[in-house]
């Protein structure tokens, strides 16, 4: 499949913005993001850009600073991932043969992880004052029908998403951005692994059991165990941009084409009023 080889080449992805698909898609994430104002005072930030590196501790500026371009693009970045991560979850959840088939733990996962990202976008949009710039998603073929295409495709944007968390640790501007950015990426990897779980659970009726998952990097790994990394993956990247040439083909037609998505069909992002599982994992403060 064109996607698995196009997944190999973005896990060692550079800056390049090569083809005219990546650099509309960024120009208009970019776009959007800047013309948004700063929309809440509780989120702190300081006056550096979040696209350099940072030295020092910024502790004491935190308070009452305004967004800089760098945290800005992060963060309609991130939006416009967690956009897809409900979209994709919204979807397995309606759609997919499997799902009914699961034990209702696994479920529980599942419908769990969809309000998580829900609340991780609401959290971002709410500090950027704009929603994403985009809001329909393609695939690869059979994503909501073969099971294991499925399970390759979450564990594959979960991979992402997680890499473009460390980014955001790695280059936002206030310590109080970084340490959030690394509290929503400990969720991004919680649902890696339990996306991992479900694969020797699925019915056989629906194509199980799966024993292999293959993410971003293209490699077929073993489910067992679930658990597999000891250290979470950076893929490398150190730039937003990356993410953002790892997320195109999901939201842009032309580049979804390129990489072997089904374009006949895009799925929409529907917000909706999350409910977390426990108010002890709630969001209670940018602060911790």
């Amino acid at each position: 499949m064109n996607f698995l080889k196009r997944k190999q080449q973005v896990s060692c992805a550079t800056t390049d913005l090569g083809t005219p698909d990546r650099r509309s898609f960024f120009r208009l994430a970019s776009l959007a993001g800047m013309a948004a104002a700063s929309s809440s005072a509780a989120f702190a930030y300081d006056h550096h850009d979040g696209d350099h590196d940072q030295d020092g501790d910024h502790d004491q500026d935190d308070e009452g600073s305004e967004l800089t371009n760098g945290d800005r693009k992060i963060l309609i970045a991130a939006e416009i991932a967690e956009a897809l991560a409900v979209t994709t979850y919204t979807n397995i959840i309606n759609k997919a043969p499997f799902f009914p088939l699961l034990a209702s733990d696994d479920q529980g996962y599942l419908l769990a992880a969809r309000q998580e990202e829900m609340s991780h976008y609401l959290l971002e949009q709410s500090v950027t004052g704009q929603p994403s710039p985009f809001t329909n998603f393609f695939y690869p073929a059979q994503m909501f029908v073969d099971t294991q295409t499925t399970l390759n495709v979450l564990v594959t944007l979960e991979d992402a998403f997680i890499a473009a968390y460390l980014v955001g640790v790695r280059r936002f501007s206030t310590s109080n951005l970084r340490v959030t950015s690394a509290r929503i990426m400990g969720i991004e990897s919680d649902h890696r692994t339990l996306a991992r779980v479900i694969g020797p659970n699925i019915d056989p009726s629906a194509g199980g059991p799966i024993e292999t998952i293959t993410g971003i990097q293209g490699a077929a790994e073993s489910v067992d165990p679930p658990n597999n990394n000891g250290y979470e993956r950076t893929l490398g990247w150190t730039r937003i941009q990356q993410a953002v040439n790892a997320l195109t083909p999901f939201a842009d037609q032309n580049a979804a084409q390129d990489a072997g998505f089904d374009t006949s069909q895009s799925y929409a992002f529907v917000p909706f009023q999350p409910v977390l599982p426990s108010p002890l994992g709630e969001f209670h403060s940018f602060k911790g």
